[in-house]
């Protein structure tokens, strides 16, 4: 990964906090000149969004930390605690705002100000949409499970800034007071959705589950680009820490190969991925050697212990490798 790439994340994420404490001091004054619980559930869900911001702004920092005697695999893994947290946060203020929406409900209060409410909360979905955008990208782009969170959460808010803005246009017409309250449930019900599906991605990630998507694209790399040495690739696994890749995998070789050769072949395979993969990436690669059977698999031509004419290359399916 490139040097800078970090000092990115971390000042992409400062900005995301500065925007999100503005958003959430309009949102507050547009609760207290309107009175709605409706706008309520707005406000609350940008105390989450600065809480987990100051979260993200500290986790990205701790992942900055080079690799040391105690975190031999880097302090990456502290983006996905962050993202959990935030998850968990986001159902525990959808809990409140359901709380708060059926509270209301019963006894229900008068909304003033309205149309200067509907103004604060529009403008603050519009920028929370292209906060989210901005956030996702970079994520994407320098591999940050803090970032991409973030801004899946940023843009949720955004979807449901929309319905609640429409909610509460129709609360402005009809005057019927409990809209404000169901306005509330509805959305409460969006943002623990939303929450549970962020920690779920993100637990995922602490259990070190295979992305399958990645170990896919792995096999038709290395089959796209194998060389005539390479028999066999299997046991291939990959970890996710932050930003950074840790992959095992096992080669046959052919068994008269000298060191010197068989590290050349290794340093290949590691180079062929290195260079399609942005990532920090660490590599654990053993070396197998062939035997008699493999004869019918392999290319070498220039073998002189070959028992059998090459056949058919093996199956270097996603599932075999």
């Amino acid at each position: 990964m490139k040097p800078n790439n970090h000092a990115i994340k971390f000042t992409v994420q400062k900005r995301i906090v500065i925007i999100s404490v503005i958003l959430f001091v309009g949102k507050i004054i547009a609760y207290f000149l309107t009175n709605s619980v409706g706008i309520l559930t707005d406000a609350l869900e940008s105390t989450v969004n600065v809480l987990t911001g100051f979260i993200s702004l500290y986790s990205i920092g701790v992942s900055l930390k080079p690799k040391d005697a105690n975190h031999p695999f880097g302090h990456g893994k502290i983006e996905s605690i962050s993202a959990s947290v935030e998850g968990f946060l986001i159902i525990l203020a959808g809990l409140i705002i359901i709380f708060e929406a059926l509270k209301r409900l019963f006894s229900p209060v008068e909304i003033q100000q309205l149309d200067i409410g509907i103004i604060i909360i529009a403008v603050a979905g519009i920028v929370n949409y292209i906060l989210g955008y901005y956030s996702i990208k970079t994520g994407r782009k320098h591999n940050s499970i803090a970032l991409v969170a973030g801004g899946k959460h940023l843009q949720s808010d955004t979807y449901s800034t929309i319905g609640l803005v429409v909610g509460l246009i129709l609360l402005l017409i009809t005057k019927i007071a409990w809209l404000d309250s169901a306005i509330a449930l509805l959305f409460g019900s969006i943002i623990i959705f939303t929450g549970y599906k962020i920690l779920k991605e993100t637990t995922s990630n602490l259990m070190d589950q295979a992305d399958s998507k990645i170990l896919k694209e792995l096999t038709e790399l290395l089959f796209k680009n194998k060389s005539e040495c390479w028999i066999n690739v299997h046991n291939l696994k990959l970890i996710k820490y932050g930003d950074s890749l840790h992959i095992d995998c096992d080669v046959v070789l052919p068994w008269y190969m000298n060191i010197l050769d068989a590290h050349k072949e290794n340093e290949s395979i590691m180079a062929i991925i290195s260079d399609n993969y942005p990532n920090n990436i660490d590599f654990t690669i053993h070396t197998d050697p062939c035997n008699a059977d493999l004869c019918k698999h392999c290319k070498v031509s220039d073998c002189n212990y070959r028992t059998h004419d090459f056949m058919t290359d093996l199956d270097w399916s996603f599932e075999k490798i």
